[in-house]
């Protein structure tokens, strides 16, 4: 039974990496990945059109142009530099995130949970939370940033850097009580960040409708200051796959199922994080509740 489950966590594990250096190999795989994605129920606080390819407008300041010649020149720099690729930190990673099927005799019912406005989700060193965050770095792509984060504290730091045509690190929630939990936020707008440090560099921060391990990410791009906070509207986020935007999606907001920080020299659709450098960085995030 062991050597069953550990041969079909493997081809999981194998699956993924397949799928990701398909993504980076052909940038057109999101959006034929994304093509059987049907429309969802309305939600007063969703939006249901369909999106389109443009860039996403938010609440932050976008402070366009061209970045430094010295940052420029250090990312194509690092961008040529090749490192040997981390085969058991890419399984260390990615693991953590898959949830295999149960078996027939031992299947539960998933248990839907409904969330009211004001609700703390998740906190640094609540023994409650039913869920931690882990690292998912570039490495699930080949790349050699790298990560890690603290849950008792909140605070995610690491290095990033652009071999191996990489650049960005994020944290990932472990499965909801071990895969059996979504949550039902409809009686909410979004999600409030409380965090520290960040030093003005430029987050993304996820939701996730789909246990899918490359499924759609709902994203909202957000500036960190020292200390602060930031609400996340559900109705502004952005439908995308490997940072590409993809059209034809609608949020389900009663089927969340994951929550995401990245920190990324890409935007949207190819274009540079402004507030982005190669080298250390550092957030902590001190909690998340509903508004």
């Amino acid at each position: 039974m062991v050597t069953f489950l550990s041969i079909s966590c493997l081809l999981a594990l194998l699956l993924c990496l397949f799928d990701s250096s398909e993504a980076l190999l052909t940038p057109s795989s999101a959006q034929q990945n994304m093509s059987r994605v049907g429309n969802r129920h309305h939600h007063p606080y969703i939006s249901t059109r369909h999106v389109s390819k443009t860039t996403p407008s938010n609440h932050i300041s976008r402070r366009e142009g061209k970045r430094s010649h010295h940052q420029s020149s250090t990312s194509l720099a690092a961008a040529d530099e090749r490192k040997p690729w981390e085969l058991f930190r890419f399984i260390s990673q990615s693991s953590k995130f898959v949830t295999l099927p149960p078996l027939p005799f031992a299947a539960k019912n998933p248990v839907k949970r409904k969330v009211g406005v004001g609700e703390t989700i998740w906190e640094a060193g609540n023994p409650n939370n039913f869920f931690n965050f882990a690292p998912l770095d570039d490495v699930v792509m080949g790349g050699a940033s790298n990560s890690n984060i603290d849950n008792n504290t909140g605070t995610w730091s690491g290095k990033v850097t652009d071999a191996n045509n990489g650049g960005f690190v994020g944290v990932r929630s472990t499965p909801f009580q071990g895969g059996s939990l979504s949550l039902d936020m409809s009686q909410c707008k979004g999600i409030e960040i409380r965090f520290r440090r960040g030093n003005g560099k430029r987050f993304k921060f996820v939701v996730r409708d789909s246990t899918e391990f490359n499924g759609i990410c709902w994203t909202t791009s957000f500036d960190a200051k020292a200390n602060g906070s930031v609400r996340i509207p559900f109705s502004s986020q952005v439908p995308t796959v490997f940072a590409k935007t993809v059209s034809g999606a609608s949020f389900n907001v009663d089927e969340v199922v994951g929550l995401q920080f990245a920190y990324s020299k890409f935007e949207y659709d190819g274009k540079l994080n402004n507030n982005f450098d190669v080298g250390d960085f550092a957030l902590q995030i001190v909690e998340l509740k509903t508004y």
